[in-house]
């Protein structure tokens, strides 16, 4: 099980998070902009600091005594871009996260290879791949650092569209065979649907309520009416209307 309980003032945003969901499968953050979720995910990874509790299976990250710093944590985390090391080609980067891998499950450096289908892009620098490919490399390196827990904080959202259609059959197949917990953030509907095993929606610095299993829910229910009310107008703008009678 992931528990925390977080709380704690930004700058004039206030953060106060306490949610208990299965250290397994992928778990999505939703939401609209600006409710917190990046902020939750920096304090799960230590990279920000918020009063509370942070406990991973039987490791316990944060409590009133201790604050594990990011390295000691066991954390991957694959941001919106890519930032991977311009001087090291594909394979430098790799094996980079390799060599200081933690002692959570993973794969090997072969099969990370395979998973995300890097086998013709190693010995190319990062400047020579495309954004899709890029993301790809990040989420290869975060694999093999061998986590306990993997952030993503909308890999997909700096992508076009080709390239996200390149990237998400990627993280189907790393959702179906990799036993690592996943906390996934999005703004794509249809991303979570494809992905997720259970969502947690967030308001204000705050979680509206326990995580819902999706089990195959419709994933126009996940959209807020101001994603409705866009996805409407964009249908509206593209000359597409509904049918008569409905």
């Amino acid at each position: 099980m992931i528990r925390f309980r977080l709380q704690g003032r930004f700058g004039g945003f206030s953060l106060d998070a306490e949610a208990a969901v299965p250290a397994k499968g992928v778990t999505a953050l939703i939401g609209a902009s600006g409710a917190g979720k990046t902020t939750l995910l920096r304090c799960l990874a230590g990279l920000a600091r918020a009063g509370g509790e942070v406990v991973v299976g039987e490791a316990v990250w944060q409590d009133g005594r201790r604050f594990e710093p990011p390295h000691r944590r066991g954390v991957g985390y694959v941001f919106q871009e890519a930032s991977l090391l311009a001087h090291l080609s594909v394979r430098g980067n790799l094996a980079f996260a390799e060599k200081r891998a933690g002692e959570g499950p993973g794969p090997s450096f072969a099969e990370a290879v395979e998973m995300l289908g890097l086998q013709k892009l190693l010995e190319r620098s990062p400047q020579a791949l495309s954004g899709g490919e890029r993301q790809r490399v990040a989420i290869a390196r975060a694999l093999l650092s061998r986590p306990r827990l993997l952030l993503m904080d909308e890999p997909l959202s700096s992508l076009d569209a080709a390239s996200k259609a390149d990237v998400l059959p990627y993280l189907e197949a790393l959702h179906r065979t990799l036993r690592l917990p996943i906390l996934y953030v999005s703004h794509d509907a249809l991303e979570v649907a494809s992905l997720a095993d259970r969502v947690l929606r967030m308001e204000a610095g705050r979680l509206r309520g326990p995580a819902v299993e999706l089990g195959g829910a419709d994933p126009l229910a996940l959209l807020e009416p101001g994603q409705i009310q866009a996805l409407a107008r964009a249908a509206l703008a593209a000359g597409i209307s509904a049918p008569p009678g409905t």
